[in-house]
């Protein structure tokens, strides 16, 4: 529970003392009493508090204190916190200092010293104040803040970040907040790197990294040991599944996460058709279940973690990690899923972050209220993206090549479209442009029949046109086919002899590569189901494989 500040500042000890001792007897159950002694003390208290996301309700002031009067350290004391309210101390018919105190940082209220008795000199005035500003003052957010601007791509992949790891955190937008904007110009002057991320310890990050942001938000980015009985390479439904069942069949199991665990499918806005789930799950929530019933049966879930490399050194596998340490194991399943391919068509790169991006960007839908935004695509992702975001923007215009929904996007989803009414989908349509002076202002598009180009003002424009397989990583170690697709099972059999290299004496098993051990999942694997019920399918169906193989080991 927040309890908020109010800070006595007098240099006098005696009264300091005082005034510490009533606030105490009348509020200490819910407030916290922060002294001072001095100005320059109060205001480095101050600008601590304001760090770690302290509120202060309200300043309770000496005037008369050397070096800086009570009525200087106030007007510091406003840019940081505005709303709070200002009471001056000041000796007994000081007008000169009450009339300066009101006109300088409208003060709220002068009291002569001494207060005695505070039941009828003190706290009737302090009650009133407090009152007014819990009245105006919205709910206490604990935790973390990020401070950025909405024109920050780093800002906005820290808040994804964050989001995506379901790490709770307060937006502060610096172009609407002056007292955010005034601490984060004490941390980085000059604003030239944001966002900056606040910790309620007081700890300070400066456009951060993913590894620099789960480490401090104590996510595990270090392995425990160096051998496992599986190592999962990717943590989207395929991989949870497989960590799922591998520890909970007594695998000692691993999996690597170069950035947040759900995939794709964790960014999915609302999935319907998920068996188990009758009024529907987001992908977020879907991943977060997954990864905690992952982690309470003992899988251990590295996030941030990138695999650059993934060897055979008989009877082990080895799986190199993003800082050249090594891991080995009996097995590896290959989870790596797809990459989201990139829209190549001028402006868009220059603003990604900056109203362009892929997927379904949940934690920016809220930004583009009463606004236009665009969808790209035709898949069940963008169907689900515009529904979603049709909850918060005036319009969405879903853009896509072909001539009819039906022919790419699942029934259920087409109907619930047609029946938006601030949805509107134009086919046969091309995104060749983007523009906008340091943001997305307009989109340029070309008409499939009459190859007419226009340009359509709006906000924001998110892409989902596909992807590709993230299999780079193995592309010297297993068979793929044209497309960088694993090959698995049967499909490594040629004409009915075993591939190059393969000294097992049996054919491979079912989700197995052409190296012995090493096994694809999901969609980084041909044939795969592309469908989040497939991919957790396969991720649980290869671990029996993998028990299989450990058998011959």
């Amino acid at each position: 529970m927040i309890r908020p500040v109010l800070m006595a500042v007098d240099d006098d000890a005696e009264v300091l003392s005082a005034v510490g001792r009533d606030l105490r007897a009348r509020y200490g159950r819910e407030y916290r009493v922060v002294k001072a002694s001095s100005g320059a003390e109060a205001l480095q208290a101050t600008r601590d508090l304001k760090q770690r996301g302290t509120p202060v309700a309200l300043f309770i002031v000496d005037e008369r204190m050397p070096e800086m009067k009570g009525t200087e350290f106030l007007v510091r004391a406003m840019e940081m916190y505005p709303e709070s309210r200002r009471v001056l101390l000041t000796a007994y018919a000081d007008t000169e200092s009450a009339v300066t105190g009101i006109n300088e940082v409208r003060l709220d209220r002068y009291l002569a010293k001494p207060w005695e008795p505070p039941e009828e000199l003190l706290y009737p005035h302090l009650d009133e104040l407090l009152e007014e500003w819990s009245a105006n003052t919205g709910p206490l957010v604990e935790g973390i803040r990020v401070v950025g601007t909405r024109l920050s791509a780093p800002s906005y992949s820290v808040k994804r970040f964050l989001s995506a790891n379901h790490i709770p955190y307060q937006w502060c937008d610096i172009e609407t907040d002056s007292s955010m904007r005034a601490l984060a110009e004490s941390v980085e002057p000059g604003l030239a790197r944001l966002p900056i991320v606040f910790y309620p310890d007081g700890t300070t990050l400066v456009q951060p990294t993913p590894r620099e942001l789960a480490r401090q938000s104590s996510l595990d980015i270090d392995p425990k040991q160096r051998f496992y009985d599986l190592i999962i390479v990717g943590g989207g439904p395929a991989g949870l599944a497989s960590a799922v069942y591998g520890a909970s069949e007594g695998l000692t199991t691993l999996l690597v996460e170069r950035a947040t665990p759900g995939g794709q499918a964790g960014t999915s806005s609302f999935i319907e058709n998920y068996l188990g789930f009758p009024d529907g799950v987001t992908g977020a929530d879907l991943a977060s279940r997954a990864v905690a019933q992952a982690r309470r049966l003992g899988a251990e879930l590295l996030t941030a973690r990138e695999c650059v490399r993934i060897r055979r050194s008989d009877p082990y596998r080895v799986v190199e990690l993003d800082d050249g340490s090594e891991l080995s194991c009996y097995s590896v399943v290959i989870a790596t899923g797809r990459e989201v391919r990139e829209l190549e068509v001028e402006g868009v790169r220059e603003r990604s972050g900056l109203g362009v991006y892929y997927g379904s960007a949940l934690s920016e839908a809220v930004l583009y209220r009463d606004q236009d935004v665009f969808v790209v695509g035709a898949a069940n992702s963008a169907g689900q993206g515009a529904l979603e975001f049709s909850r918060y923007a005036r319009t969405v215009t879903l853009l896509m090549r072909g001539a009819d929904l039906r022919k790419s996007m699942s029934q259920y989803l087409v109907d619930r479209i047609n029946e938006t009414a601030n949805i509107i989908v134009m086919p046969n349509t091309t995104v060749v442009g983007v523009e906008g002076e340091g943001r997305l202002e307009s989109v340029h598009v070309r008409d499939g029949n009459s190859g007419e180009t226009r340009t359509l003002p709006g906000a924001a424009m998110f892409i989902f046109i596909g992807s590709a397989p993230r299999t780079e990583i193995v592309a010297d170690l297993v068979e793929r086919d044209e497309r960088g697709f694993i090959l698995t099972g049967r499909d490594v059999m040629k004409d009915g002899r075993r591939p190059g290299g393969w000294h097992a004496d049996r054919d491979p098993f079912l989700f197995e590569t052409s190296v012995p051990g090493v096994f694809a999942v999901g969609d980084a694997r041909r044939g795969s189901g592309k469908r989040v019920a497939a991919a957790v399918g396969e991720g649980s169906a290869a671990v029996s494989a993998v028990h299989e193989y450990l058998a011959t080991v």
